[in-house]
């Protein structure tokens, strides 16, 4: 049986608490020379803030969207999808043109080529074909990949939710098959930064992650026990094994270690979701739920991680603009450790800044309600997080 669906203004804080941190990861990783880059998760193992930040909306989307297939039925949950691609649709082009339009202004004031840097140069050459591709998803500039990923996903979402209503295993036999079709034929989509590319977050292998936490949130798929036993002690173990595999193989450039990261992961690898990078991140997710689990009830204690994973749509964008605008100083003023520090806390300060003022502007206080730590295994598992009214916010 599915878990029970939560009484409607109950959240869990874990899924905001991991989704925060998704996007301070995200902004690190964004910021132009940024050497904190060294110390986030993805270089020490192959799986990074990328796959978290998906599988949480694919979790989150099974309480906003799911459960209103399941309550309301397909019209109701039609509208609900339709809505929320309407939302980040415009969130992307938005988020696109100030991009666009900072790059430009700095670039006349500084003299960098930072519209090169962000993979304008085609755009700016044939600027009607350039917008056309803005506008259709056929031309994503750099940093700007995942929200276009995203819509598919949710464009996807109502067929999985259908299927799911036949039988718990369709969407998951679709989600394996579409998966298994693009590492045997590359399947993807056209766009970039310019004709010739695809995109670099392929929807049709990245799908895989994403329905996974819809599964679990919809209650196709039933999580493990939280327990320091031998499956925590297996993902342990391929967690440790794949840190000299990514972190010295680039740190100390081991040739050895280099060549078998290349095998696990080809250049393509992380475009099509290959498997080391999906068993990765499931390791890794099991292992930071066990390890959290005795905490679990002292989680809203970090506050401002919490309140910028529950505004991650609003946090997400101001993230990459600040990330770029970082990166922008860091050329002005060089990369020392004093700089560097300054920039990346006080880009910190404005993601947890835009997440209470994205809160007040909702009219909400994002509180978490508590939840028991330790259910009955003999009884039915309750779903962790509550009612989302969006999955990315």
């Amino acid at each position: 049986m599915p878990p029970p669906i939560p009484m409607p203004g109950q959240r869990d804080v874990r899924l905001d608490f991991f989704r925060g941190l998704a996007m301070f990861i995200i902004f690190i990783a964004h910021m132009p020379g940024n050497s904190w880059f060294l110390f986030i998760p993805a270089r020490f193992g192959f799986s990074s803030a990328g796959e978290l930040f998906v599988f949480c909306s694919g979790l989150a989307s099974a309480y906003a969207f799911g459960r209103v297939f399941e309550r309301k039925g397909a019209l109701a949950g039609l509208q609900r999808v339709a809505f929320r691609i309407w939302q980040v649709y415009w969130a992307h082009i938005g988020l696109a043109l100030v991009m666009i339009t900072l790059s430009l202004a700095a670039a006349r004031l500084t003299g960098i080529d930072y519209a090169r840097q962000l993979g304008l140069d085609w755009f700016l050459s044939q600027p009607a074909d350039g917008l056309l591709g803005l506008v259709s998803l056929g031309f994503t500039p750099a940093f700007l990949d995942i929200l276009p990923m995203y819509l598919v996903l949710l464009a996807m979402l109502p067929a999985m939710a259908l299927l799911g209503r036949l039988s718990p295993w369709l969407p998951l036999a679709l989600m394996a098959g579409l998966w298994l079709l693009v590492q045997a034929t590359g399947l993807n989509l056209p766009g970039g930064q310019s004709p010739g590319m695809v995109w670099f977050f392929n929807p049709f292998a990245w799908q895989a992650v994403f329905f996974t936490g819809f599964a679990f949130g919809m209650g196709w798929l039933r999580a493990p026990a939280l327990e320091r036993g031998w499956l925590f002690r297996l993902c342990l173990a391929f967690l440790i094994l794949s840190v000299p595999v990514n972190f010295w193989a680039f740190t100390e450039n081991v040739a050895v270690l280099g060549a078998i990261h290349d095998a696990l992961v080809p250049p393509d690898g992380k475009t099509n979701l290959v498997l080391p990078l999906y068993l990765h991140f499931l390791a890794s997710a099991y292992v930071a739920l066990v390890l959290v689990e005795p905490l679990r009830d002292r989680l809203h204690r970090a506050a401002p991680i919490v309140l910028v994973g529950q505004q991650a749509l609003a946090t997400f964008m101001a993230g990459i603009v600040l990330a770029w605008l970082g990166g922008m100083v860091l050329d002005a003023t060089g990369r020392g450790a004093l700089p560097m520090a300054v920039v990346n806390l006080v880009g910190f300060a404005g993601l947890v800044a835009v997440a209470a003022l994205a809160r007040r502007y909702k009219g909400g206080d994002g509180k978490a309600t508590r939840q028991p730590a330790e259910p009955s295994r003999d009884a039915a598992r309750p779903v962790p997080p509550a009612a989302y009214p969006h999955p990315a916010e």
